[in-house]
């Protein structure tokens, strides 16, 4: 498995979309990804074509098509199954709330990821200023990819010599504050969904300044690989420079709406059997799962709060996939602040995020993690729970 130098997804080399460039070969998890790599990288559509190799690829191997057969096996064998029929009943409802947020989420995510340069990002996170942490944390909720993704990213940042501090915010802002899983949240909480977006970006901006701190006292590494900003970038010249030498035609309207929709399958690949399999999963929970179990164990407590930590630790779901979990124990005890717990914890405690931080960032960057983060979501969880 080889990481795709544009979004950070992991990708198989039997199924990956190849490049040879400069003599190195890259593998892309969809053609929108190899297509932005050859703009950044100046490469001619005669280079791509002479260059790049496009594997055959068996609609039966992709992810999302595996989970969404399975879905369907178990919702047409509920008709002749008695005991599968509340499974149906629970995954129609997650349905029923989700179908919309799904379909604005993965548009947005599209245009998203079509209109606004990496450039900007990697700029942001580069500069040592404090207001790169209002930055980062804002590019993290502009980013819409899961967890995973975002991860590998954020490593690949750091290699190109984003700060320590940047590249913890940018982390912690993007799972759970981007802007397709806020509208998934809306979808679910309504109104609540609020105060875990708004929780999160306090968490991401708290921790980043603190990161910022343990830095300044060398309690943290540095990265070795910070040159600083490009002299003379401005974001907002850039911004002006591309609308001055926008040009609208069929011609510029048929390269974005391609652009939109390249974006829209990459995100989808990424994240969209992640969420299914999230509504399979608190499907399950809802229809079989006594209620008294979720009000015993992880309700409104200190005691619950610490339990919720724990499930979602082990559990490992990537974000988008965690929501419908969080909203199925949200409606089994009432507890937003578990929820907003749960949500969290698969960002602040998650062992894959901690290790790959400690090999690739530094050791105690990954220590400080969860002793930074894990009382400010206790906390906000707690507040949580007592305000609604």
């Amino acid at each position: 498995m080889t990481k795709d130098p544009i979004c950070g997804m992991q990708v198989d080399s039997k199924t990956g979309l190849r490049l040879t460039h400069k003599g190195e070969t890259y593998l892309f998890c969809s053609s929108g990804c190899m297509e932005k790599f050859a703009k950044e990288n100046k490469i001619s559509k005669e280079q791509i074509a002479a260059c790049s190799i496009e594997p055959k690829r068996r609609f039966y191997k992709n992810k999302t098509f595996i989970v969404v057969s399975v879905l369907i096996l178990l919702v047409l064998l509920s008709y002749v199954i008695a005991f599968l029929e509340p499974f149906r009943m629970s995954l129609w409802m997650y349905f029923k709330i989700l179908w919309w947020a799904i379909l604005l989420g993965l548009f947005l995510g599209g245009v998203i990821d079509h209109y606004v340069p990496r450039e900007y990002v990697s700029h942001t996170l580069s500069s040592p200023r404090k207001r790169t942490i209002f930055y980062s944390v804002f590019l993290g909720f502009l980013m819409s990819t899961c967890s995973h993704g975002i991860l590998a990213l954020s490593i690949e940042l750091h290699k190109k010599g984003a700060s320590n501090p940047a590249v913890v915010a940018f982390l912690l802002a993007s799972p759970w504050a981007n802007m397709t899983i806020t509208i998934m949240l809306v979808g679910f909480f309504g109104a609540k969904a609020i105060f875990i977006i708004l929780s999160a970006i306090i968490i991401a901006i708290i921790t980043g300044f603190i990161f910022q701190i343990l830095q300044r006292k060398n309690l943290i590494e540095r990265n070795e690989n910070s040159l600083g900003s490009k002299e003379g970038f401005s974001i907002i010249n850039d911004i002006k420079k591309r609308y001055k030498n926008y040009r609208f035609s069929m011609k510029t309207a048929k390269t974005d709406m391609k652009g939109i929709y390249n974006g829209i399958v990459s995100l989808s690949n990424m994240v969209l059997w992640w969420i299914l399999i999230g509504m399979g999963i608190a499907s399950v929970a809802g229809a079989y799962v006594p209620t008294n179990i979720f009000r015993n164990y992880m309700g409104p407590t200190i005691a619950g709060l610490s339990v919720t930590l724990v499930i979602a630790t082990i559990i490992e779901v990537c974000s988008e996939g965690s929501a419908p979990m969080a909203f199925e124990l949200f409606k089994q005890t009432g507890a937003l602040g578990n929820s907003f717990v749960f949500l969290m914890a698969g960002v602040v405690t998650d062992y894959t995020e901690i290790g790959l931080i400690w090999h690739n960032v530094g050791k105690k960057t990954a220590v400080w993690l969860p002793i930074v983060t894990v009382p400010q979501v206790i906390l906000l969880g707690i507040i949580a729970n007592i305000v609604f």
